[in-house]
């Protein structure tokens, strides 16, 4: 590679060319496009992994999960059988011992008064679960 002032005066064939000769650095260029070409695919594979897989299918109920469902008139119902106010929060208190703790899932009629499902929901959080979870339907 040359640089240089060309001068017009001297004609001979040894003049000094003042352009930039690009073979090498496309050479280079080349060589590093194959590197890459060749080391991407091994870098990509280099770790293999199994990944889980994850489906849309509804949830099942597991058995230590514990359903309280607050009906419209207020009355609660731990498991589809009701309980009275005072017998809430002993038989929350007993699951909460449990190894490992039930999940809680709380089903509350529309048309019931939010303070109902605050108490159930403040009686949970006293005796000890830490796993509560709303219960509702789809939009159609």
């Amino acid at each position: 590679m040359a640089f240089g002032n060309r001068d017009f005066n001297v004609g001979t064939d040894d003049d000094v060319m003042n352009e930039i000769n690009m073979t090498p650095m496309v050479d280079i260029m080349l060589v590093l496009l194959i590197i890459f070409i060749i080391t991407i695919p091994v870098m990509k594979h280099s770790v293999n992994i199994d990944l889980p897989r994850a489906s849309n299918e509804a949830q099942n109920i597991k058995p230590e999960t514990i359903r309280l469902s607050v009906n419209a008139q207020g009355a609660y119902f731990l498991n589809e059988t009701q309980v009275a106010d005072a017998d809430l929060a002993p038989r929350l208190k007993l699951a909460a011992t449990q190894n490992p703790q039930p999940e809680l899932h709380i089903r509350g009629d529309k048309n019931v008064r939010y303070e109902r499902v605050a108490q159930a929901m403040a009686a949970a959080q006293q005796a000890g679960l830490r796993k509560i979870g709303f219960v509702t339907e789809p939009k159609n």
